[in-house]
């Protein structure tokens, strides 16, 4: 992100700069690698006449682009060497960037052995879209027939002394010529951090390739380490296997959990109001007791009930037959005829004696008779 940033701050600048500077070459569609540098160089295509740094940073027209030069060996391009081109290529508001690549003999011999190739190195050079020129085989150490050979203005590279082939420093009489301008390193980043993060994890990386159908003998890998290798790639696809199964059965547990925590909340609230309904249905204030009160009121309003033995003039009914003005013969009659049958039966005696009596009172019909 803070690259992109760069860049973007970088393209505005440039942007400003042309705006004020209409001298300036508009710069060029990148459609297309960089081209190599020719072995040998016309005098009549860029002049030269020599810049001072003020002179270069103040601008220069179109046609008299200012030439930065800056080599290396760039191998495994990353980001390190790209920032480093675009700081070279941005240092003045009007340039063409020549990049050097040492070949694979002078590397080997002054530095060591490279992962990619001399061709693969320059490649990846050309299409970087800061680089506007590619020399192939380049110096290690800069003479003046090289640089005059590729009309060089000036030479960017890190300001630390960079110590190899016998000097303290091969920059060192490109400084004391004024023809230097410095980079910055980026920290983190470097080829030789990236070898060591190979060789780190090197096992890693061998099983790896192994898995993706690379040959022992591609790798360089024994038959013995082959085996081994192999025997742990089975052992963590086996690791692998028991951590998704764990991993499901968790995922399956989980929501087991989650269905009946759902479930038993559901129940809790299908019971609560379950039981809220059956009180108001059958509860002492419920429509159920509501019900039943007025049911017997309208089985008592439709058949009382008889009173009780004894006392006859208890019975609401009967106090409500009686109304103020009725006669008191017809209520009496009628209280008198009801408990009449069941007084207890008379003695024989005594009924006896009503039939003696009644026999000795004669009818009108015997009396007249007499009297005849």
């Amino acid at each position: 992100m803070a690259g992109k940033r760069r860049n973007r701050n970088n393209n505005g600048q440039q942007q400003q700069q042309a705006a004020q500077n209409p001298r300036r070459a508009p710069q060029k569609a990148l459609r297309e690698p960089a081209p190599f540098a020719k072995s040998t160089s016309s005098e009549a295509e860029v002049s030269t006449e020599k810049l001072t740094i003020a002179q270069a940073r103040r601008g220069t027209p179109a046609h008299r682009p200012v030439r930065v030069y800056a080599d290396g060996i760039f191998d495994l391009f990353h980001s390190g060497h790209a920032r480093a081109l675009m700081q070279a290529k941005n240092v003045f508001p009007n340039t063409h960037l020549i990049v050097g690549v040492c070949s694979d003999e002078l590397t080997h011999k002054y530095k060591g052995f490279t992962v990619m190739s001399e061709d693969e190195r320059y490649d990846a050079l050309r299409h970087c879209r800061y680089v506007d020129e590619v020399v192939r085989d380049a110096p290690w150490t800069l003479t003046p027939e090289f640089l005059k050979l590729h009309k060089i203005d000036f030479v960017a590279h890190d300001d630390i002394p960079y110590t190899s082939a016998g000097s303290e420093d091969v920059y060192k009489h490109i400084k004391e010529a004024g023809m230097f301008v410095a980079t910055e390193r980026t920290e983190g980043i470097s080829t030789s951090d990236l070898i060591t993060r190979i060789v780190r994890n090197y096992d890693v990386y061998v099983r790896r390739n192994l898995q993706r159908g690379y040959t022992a003998r591609e790798l360089n890998v024994g038959f013995i380490n082959e085996n081994k290798y192999r025997l742990q790639n089975q052992v963590d696809k086996v690791k692998e296997t028991v951590r998704t199964v764990e991993e499901k059965s968790k995922s399956f547990v989980y929501k087991v959990e989650e269905k009946s925590h759902d479930l038993i909340h559901k129940w809790e609230e299908k019971s609560r109001e379950f039981i809220g309904n059956f009180l108001e249905l059958f509860g002492p204030d419920g429509a159920w007791h509501a019900i039943q009160e007025r049911s017997g009121r309208m089985l008592q309003a439709l058949s009382p009930y008889s009173s009780p033995r004894g006392s006859p003039s208890s019975s609401p009914t009967r106090r409500r037959s009686v109304s103020p003005g009725s006669s008191p013969s017809l209520s009496s009659s009628s209280s008198l005829s009801a408990p009449s049958s069941l007084s207890a039966p008379s003695s024989p005696s005594a009924s006896s004696r009503k039939k003696g009596k009644r026999s000795s009172i004669k009818s009108p019909s015997t009396y007249a008779r007499h009297e005849q």
